[in-house]
């Protein structure tokens, strides 16, 4: 019972700090030395750029996902339902936050079920992937994907986070072959996503062979978990270990790279430390099929679902002007049109 209290009270905290405190990374994404080649005369009408994108059978306006950030309290569930109707009013995807909660505490199943506000987004159901070597089974991600109505699963990877919080789940061992199996039986494609600190092209190949459908790579130069339970840490030695990490990870931009080095034809998500349609549209153009947004999103909901809708709105249309100003009708063409200096 203290373990299930310690998960209700740590989806506060994460909530609380992420709003009230600095977590960023010591890295930046990368993203800053992609540029893209301006057109001084574009052959198109703004009007007739196409920014949508289909994946996993739903058309998105735009390719923008909301990235998994919460869910198993009431806070959660207000922040969860904003999010959902941005997504819907706007044509965009989202993932929810991990459903462990939900899972273990039935009574916090609604603060995940985001369909009632959203019944035609592309939804993504979530749980951390080291659950599966804590007793979780085939069974619990079914139920995961059932709980929400989700069109795809997301098993999430955070050793890091897992090292450096108090009492952490850090049995990463022989993951692969359970990744495989969910992978086989789940019934969904399923997500493999690292929490921040990037994605490596020999663990994508890793994760290829286990069967994921799409990989996204999380960098870092966004938010640091390793900074958040700095700021939850029991006493100073926790603190300091989970300090010592605040540069570390793989930066965005060059985690898309790895990934796309050793499996060109592998769906590629890009999160971690995304700002705005601009750096969204440089990570297609490095060959991202979405790009996904955490902090600012969060700050907006916790505001009102107005403020993340305009959020929305703001990002896609950033998206189509940067498209229009280099002369890419399509999301397809961005990328032959960026000066890399990486």
């Amino acid at each position: 019972m203290k373990k299930d209290t310690e998960l209700v009270a740590r989806k506060s905290d994460h909530i609380k700090i992420n709003l009230e405190q600095d977590v960023r990374s010591a890295l930046t994404t990368g993203l800053e030395r992609v540029r893209f080649i301006h057109d001084a005369l574009p052959d198109l009408s703004l009007d007739e750029v196409d920014c949508s994108v289909t994946l996993f059978g739903k058309r998105l306006n735009a390719p923008i996902l909301i990235s998994s950030m919460t869910g198993g309290t009431s806070e959660a569930e207000t922040i969860n339902l904003r999010l959902a109707e941005a997504a819907q009013a706007t044509g965009v995807a989202m993932g929810v936050g991990s459903q462990r909660a939900a899972l273990e505490h039935p009574e916090q199943t609604a603060t995940f079920q985001v369909r009632r506000a959203a019944p035609d987004i592309l939804l993504f159901a979530n749980l951390g992937a080291t659950q599966l070597n804590y007793g979780y089974t085939i069974d619990h991600c079914r139920r995961a994907v059932g709980m929400i109505q989700a069109d795809a699963l997301i098993l999430h990877l955070n050793p890091l986070q897992e090292a450096v919080q108090n009492n952490g789940d850090t049995n990463f061992a022989g993951l692969a072959k359970k990744i495989e199996d969910v992978c086989k039986k789940v019934g969904v494609p399923v997500i493999a996503k690292e929490v921040g600190w990037g994605i490596s092209g020999e663990t994508a190949k890793i994760l290829a062979d286990c069967g994921v459908s799409a990989i996204d790579v999380a960098g870092s130069g966004g938010t640091s978990w390793s900074q958040v339970e700095m700021h939850r840490a029991p006493d100073e030695f926790t603190r300091q270990l989970a300090a010592t990490f605040v540069g570390w990870g793989i930066p965005t931009a060059e985690s898309i790279q790895m990934v796309k080095k050793a499996l060109p034809n592998m769906i590629v998500f890009a999160s971690g430390g995304l700002k705005d349609g601009l750096d969204i549209a440089k990570c297609v153009a490095l060959g991202a099929t979405l790009g996904g947004m955490a902090g600012q999103v969060l700050k907006a909901a916790a505001v009102s679902t107005e403020a993340a809708i305009e959020m929305m709105r703001l990002t896609q249309k950033q998206i189509e002007v940067i498209m229009f100003a280099c002369g890419a009708g399509v999301l397809s063409a961005l990328e032959s049109k960026i000066n890399q200096h990486m």
